[in-house]
């Protein structure tokens, strides 16, 4: 991270039963009412089978709360936007009551001889179309079906037989076969003003692997607030509305933005253009593009522990990817439990890290306070090496590598790595455009040990270091059990330059001076789907 001292300076997926358990909502939360869901959509690939998933979860307000009476109403339906696109609901709504039978928080909720149409095309064919179904809660059972138009809706071809809905959620599989572009609708066929829900549609692309596909949408991203990201001239947040007061290594406390649990403005208002100021973070940009893919972003608020299989509405189970940057307190041991067999069992955890000297006592040798910033002793490298060496489970640095306690600076490198490793290519040259630069701004580095993890692997190293070796690393990822980690040793990288107006921060997102290393953005974007699997 840039300080108020310092100078300026994610092949082809498996068969779609594989695939359908990666696209299906992460996690039951019956309780929760204010998952995120999303806005524009993601940039085509051509490494996965599944080219759409839609889960109707909405965040905190369902944008369809009536069937076409409110809020915008009409006798022809309303229009709504999911992930990005834009899908007709009629005499439908989205609905999170009890009764509403749901994999999330959220379902489509269909009457009388309703009915639930995309408004675009997927345009890299369709083979198979899976969607989750149930009888409303209290009503008797009703059919519906599935109709696919080839001339943008204006006719209609059934697809297979009519479904008949149970009392609890069941999948049907539909066999389409369709080249190009192709639109779906679902259709209420019978049972009057019995309800039925619909939810987890998935579409399986007919490119053979060759034909496209898109980066996955609906994977939840938590960030965590709950480490003193916040304190002193660091405000690692995607959006914080609230103020508390954080201790300061000088000593004292200092006047901090606070992060809640759901950004606000609501995601719903987020298009292709909107700004990464419309939430208050230094992490806002990577927020907000996360949005604009189709992805899910909440905040981990300070008082709420880290917590893995104790069923809690923020429990890691409930997500995809944890996002820590620069962490300023040591996790507790339950913490690091919980971090461990989250990775374990298929998490991705995203690890940034700062610069820091030989101890946190006085300054490091380029003058600059080790990033200690409420000088409990301990900074982000510490932090991270607490975790890998002192966790209960494996205390042999298990992901691979050791955070070196050092200060560097590299504007930026280019010493990127060129091998075929299929992990570190999706990485660098993923959905998100190619990283090819890496700038360092008063950062840490990593020193490997594939003896510890053999699947450890060097992203960018200084520029004076061997491409491809164990030492001076900048950037890295490796896999644990069935999930993913990356770190990067600055906070500088993901800062977007605004958030807390009494912080100094500065954009080395996607304005870094003095040449625009605009591959920052890049990096964690591809880094993110990679950690959530999504491409």
């Amino acid at each position: 991270m840039l300080k108020l001292t310092n100078l300026r300076m994610w092949v082809l997926a498996a068969a779609a039963t594989g695939m359908l358990a990666s696209c299906q909502k992460n996690g039951q939360m019956p309780a929760l009412k204010d998952a995120d869901q999303t806005a524009t959509g993601a940039k085509t690939i051509k490494t996965l089978a599944v080219s759409l998933t839609q889960g109707f979860e909405v965040g905190a307000t369902s944008p369809k709360t009536a069937y076409d009476v409110s809020p915008t109403g009409s006798s022809s339906g309303d229009n709504v936007t999911l992930s990005g696109s834009s899908w007709n609901m009629y005499d439908a709504l989205i609905g999170n009551l009890a009764a509403d039978q749901k994999a999330g928080s959220w379902s489509a909720r269909v009457r009388n001889t309703g009915k639930i149409t995309m408004l675009f095309d997927v345009t890299t064919g369709i083979s198979t179309v899976t969607i989750k179904s149930a009888t409303y809660n209290g009503d008797t059972p009703s059919t519906w079906g599935l109709f696919y138009s080839v001339n943008g809706g204006s006719s209609w071809t059934q697809s297979g037989s009519a479904i008949t809905t149970t009392a609890t959620l069941t999948t049907s599989t539909f066999t389409v076969t369709q080249t190009g572009n192709v639109r779906l609708e679902i259709r209420k066929l019978s049972g009057g003003t019995n309800r039925i829900n619909i939810d987890d549609i998935t579409i399986n692309d007919n490119g053979g692997g060759t034909g496209g596909g898109t980066v996955l949408t609906g994977k939840k991203f938590l960030f965590d607030a709950s480490h003193l990201e916040n304190a002193g001239s660091a405000d690692w947040q995607i959006d914080a509305d609230g103020t508390e007061q954080v201790a300061i290594y000088t000593g004292g406390t200092t006047t901090e933005t606070k992060a809640q649990r759901i950004p606000t403005p609501s995601y719903t208002g987020i298009t292709s253009s909107t700004t990464e100021t419309y939430w208050k973070g230094a992490l806002s940009a990577w927020a907000v593009e996360l949005v604009k893919r189709g992805e899910l972003v909440e905040s981990l608020p300070v008082g709420t522990a880290i917590t893995y299989g104790g069923g809690g509405a923020q429990d890691l189970s409930n997500y995809d990817v944890f996002v820590v940057c620069e962490p300023n307190r040591l996790f507790t041991a339950a913490e690091k439990t919980a971090l461990m067999n989250f990775v374990a069992n298929g998490g991705g955890l995203f690890m940034i890290a700062d610069h820091t000297a030989a101890t946190t006592a006085g300054t490091d040798a380029n003058g600059y306070n080790p990033s200690d910033r409420d000088g409990d002793g301990y900074d982000s490298p510490r932090v991270w090496n607490d975790l890998m060496t002192n966790n209960g489970i494996n205390n042999n640095n298990p992901f691979g590598f050791s955070v070196n306690y050092v200060d560097i600076n590299e504007s930026p490198s280019t010493n990127v790595y060129t091998g075929s490793n299929a992990d570190a290519q999706k990485v660098l040259n993923g959905a998100a455009g190619t990283a090819s630069k890496m700038a360092f701004y008063d950062g840490s580095t990593a020193t490997l040990f594939p003896a510890n993890n053999s699947t450890v692997q060097g992203l960018f190293w200084r520029n004076s270091a061997t491409n491809g070796g164990n030492a001076n690393a900048m950037a890295l990822l490796a896999t644990y059990g069935s999930g993913r980690v990356v770190w990067i040793g600055d906070s500088s990288d993901a800062d977007d330059g605004t958030g807390d107006t009494g912080d100094n921060l500065f954009n080395g997102w996607s304005g870094d001076a003095p040449s625009g290393y605009t591959s920052h953005s890049s990096f964690h974007l591809n880094a993110s789907f990679w950690l959530a699997k999504a491409q």
